[in-house]
């Protein structure tokens, strides 16, 4: 089993994305791309009968991370560094989530923290209904560092 297929199916079964009604989609191998869905279910909806706004959040929370610290390996450390949430609409059904990671993105990173400094970049993501209407809109600062080398290893 590939990483990324393990990664999907271990964050499918995670406790807080499986008893949220969260679930992880698609995952590409290069961690270019993920795709995930928050089902409406009678566990997961606030007062007034829609998606509670935490669920929205962490149904988005862990990706920009994952797919940047994946795909620019371990020679990068990577960090959620701050997010923040806009409510568009209330949610009624299942809504989902899109991350895209280009590589010019990567390219930029790399270059950016090339010289060990350390770059804050805001990535945005739009959480869609089924017909495609802006829900959330989600963004998310990453902290990301080129790893120190130790003396004497190479």
């Amino acid at each position: 089993m590939s990483k990324a297929r393990r990664l999907r199916w271990l964050m499918n079964w995670w406790p807080p994305f499986l008893f949220s009604g969260i679930r992880v989609e698609a995952l590409a191998e290069d961690f270019s791309y993920a795709r995930v869905a928050l089902h409406m279910r009678w566990y997961n909806r606030n007062y007034v009968g829609t998606h509670f706004g935490g669920s929205l959040f962490a149904m988005t929370d862990p990706f920009w991370m994952l797919l940047a610290i994946n795909a620019l390996g371990r020679d990068h450390v990577v960090w959620d560094a701050a997010g923040e949430i806009t409510f568009v609409k209330p949610g009624r059904d299942t809504v989902r989530a899109e991350f895209r990671l280009p590589p010019a993105t990567l390219d930029e990173l790399r270059a950016a923290a090339a010289d060990g400094g350390k770059v804050l970049r805001w990535f945005e993501t739009e959480v869609t209904d089924s017909a495609g209407e802006v829900v959330a809109r989600v963004r998310k600062q990453l902290y990301v560092r080129r790893k120190r080398r130790r003396p004497g290893t190479d």
